[in-house]
């Protein structure tokens, strides 16, 4: 299928590694032109180097709104505005259930919303008509499946976010679709660190709780993410597509 991305500019957040990292690499395959953001300069560094597309850096944390605009202002300066933005940045990682604190409340908030509405409010003057903004949440904010309290409240709210901005973004001809993942592995991240900590454990969960019986990879998110960022997915806005392996009953 043709996805009518070619030449388009696609600003993505988070994209040092994981999922971020596919959604770039299969924006490139696309053909678009990419603008990636995260914290370390390094990493992504090193996520362009292994992209075969013409890429711009910006570093910074787009939990902070004045850091998320510079990032879109120095993008579109670039590249002449922004036709895509993915919200990938964020993290699951918190305390046990009962015992969050105002602070950590905060930090999760930070992290896992205001990273996305930072980054929508940033590149929104710069979207092009025609352009769609692909946030990524989780399964954890649709149901109580045991995630930290704070992380699946962050990811509830940005749920309804998504939701709510998809009307007032369509005035200006920009559409807005959310991404539920399940459970997914890759190098580095949380489902990396329990396979190594108890196999046995993963595997009795996955074939428990989820239908397909196995982790997901990132380039199945990514697929969907370009999917949803492309004209093929014109008809749809304002919908939290759901990619877990069949575990959300």
């Amino acid at each position: 299928m043709k996805l009518e991305l070619n030449g388009k500019t696609a600003l993505v957040a988070g994209a040092s590694r994981g999922i971020g990292l596919a959604i770039a690499a299969a924006l490139a395959a696309e053909g678009c032109n990419l603008a990636l953001a995260a914290r370390g300069r390094e990493g992504l560094e090193a996520a362009a180097t292994a992209l075969a597309a013409p890429v711009s850096l910006h570093g910074g944390d787009v939990s902070d709104a004045g850091q998320a605009k510079a990032a879109a202002d120095a993008a579109a300066s670039r590249w002449g505005g922004i036709h895509v933005l993915v919200c990938n940045a964020g993290s699951g990682r918190s305390v046990p259930p009962g015992t969050e604190t105002e602070a950590e409340w905060r930090r999760v908030l930070d992290v896992n919303l205001f990273t996305s509405l930072n980054m929508i409010a940033a590149a929104r003057p710069h979207m092009r008509p025609g352009g769609a903004i692909v946030c990524l949440s989780s399964i954890a904010g649709l149901a109580a499946l045991g995630a930290p309290v704070a992380y699946a409240t962050a990811k509830a709210a940005l749920n309804a976010a998504v939701k709510n901005l998809a009307r007032p973004l369509a005035q200006e001809g920009l559409r807005i679709n959310a991404i539920a993942p399940g459970n997914i592995l890759f190098a580095g991240g949380t489902w990396d660190r329990k396979l190594a900590e108890d196999r046995a454990g993963v595997e009795a969960m996955l074939a428990r709780e989820v239908a397909l019986g196995r982790l997901g990879t990132p380039e199945e998110i990514a697929d969907l993410a370009v999917f949803l960022a492309s004209p093929r997915a014109a008809f749809i806005t304002g919908s939290i597509l759901v990619a877990d392996g069949g575990q959300l009953r």
